[in-house]
């Protein structure tokens, strides 16, 4: 069986995550890894067991071997190192957020589409085998008519982020936490956000470190997500409906979910275990490039680019 081979640019806390998801998938192989200076990367491949290091990015990308570099950098890095590894006609997975602005957003599909390349924003969230027992039930009549969405994402410790505070990086709460919820609840309901506004924050030219959005979607459900860094609280989203709700303990990394209904009679379970929260996406990004697709029916460019242009917005308002 042919295996897609993997560059990882960055030994960010994420890859080692999304290496164990690349071998547990059944065509996928990682080959290399980059980092700024060799040294880290060949002490990174080293202990991921990566058969080959480079000291830059530039020269992963001029790698003839791999196919699909996956790009885990610093938020600001993410749209230049995307558009250096298209141009030398890779195929890009790249973390979320996805770019900054919509305008790096749309150069790089458009980039991706002129020179026949698979381009997708990495949001794990929307594979994971829970997502889709989630989506059958809201769009069931299981719960009624859905009503409004309450998320609540907060972590209290970010000190390891060391430019977490730094707006210019792509630091802050929105960057961070706000893309998962954006992609999710446009995947489950298979709906566009229509309406957005929110508060945070910010001061002194700072990224934010508190913020509260709010959504509208155009079947009607009304969204209201808080994202911390001051407090750790149960991180988790609940979907209103006319008959019970559907409550979900880490939508982004979760393997359970509950059905409670209004009349506090039945209530159920879902469930669907994984090995790990990154290889059913791994899965279908490999799928679609041995197919010859280059964009994702399931985590689509139209919900990559809404999420861009709504925290670019909430940002240019907050300033």
């Amino acid at each position: 069986m042919k295996k897609v081979k993997y560059g990882i640019v960055s030994t960010a806390q994420v890859a080692p995550r999304f290496i164990e998801g690349v071998r547990l998938t059944d065509n996928g192989e990682v080959a290399a890894v980059s980092s700024r200076t060799l040294e880290a990367a060949q002490t990174f491949a080293r202990q991921h067991n990566i058969p080959k290091a480079y000291g830059s990015h530039t020269e992963l990308y001029a790698d003839p071997e791999l196919e699909v570099i996956y790009i885990a950098t610093y938020n600001k890095g993410h749209f230049p190192e995307a558009k250096q590894a298209l141009l030398a006609g890779k195929h890009v997975l790249l973390e979320k957020p996805f770019t900054l602005t919509l305008a790096e957003a749309e150069a790089l599909f458009k980039i991706a589409h002129e020179r026949n390349l698979f381009l997708m924003e990495a949001q794990k969230s929307v594979f994971l085998p829970v997502t889709q027992l989630v989506k059958e039930v809201v769009q069931s009549n299981e719960i009624g008519d859905i009503l409004a969405v309450d998320s609540v994402t907060a972590y209290a410790s970010i000190e390891h982020i060391s430019w977490f505070n730094d707006l210019e990086a792509g630091g802050g709460t929105v960057h961070f936490m706000l893309p998962y919820a954006l992609s999710y609840l446009q995947y489950i309901f298979d709906a566009t956000i229509t309406d957005y506004s929110g508060i945070s924050d910010m001061a002194n030219g700072t990224s934010d470190t508190q913020a509260k959005v709010l959504l509208k979607l155009d079947n009607g459900v009304l969204v209201n997500i808080f994202l911390t860094t001051k407090v750790g609280l149960d991180k988790v989203m609940t979907i209103q409906g006319t008959k019970g709700k559907l409550v979900i303990p880490e939508f982004w990394r979760a393997k359970t979910a509950t059905v409670q209904f209004l009349d506090g009679g039945f209530k159920r379970q879902l469930h669907a275990d994984f090995e790990s929260d990154f290889v059913d996406e791994v899965q279908h990004v490999n799928e679609l490039i041995l197919s010859g697709a280059r964009l994702s029916p399931k985590m689509t460019a139209d919900m990559t680019l809404s999420g861009v242009k709504i925290m670019e917005n909430l940002y240019q308002s907050w300033q």
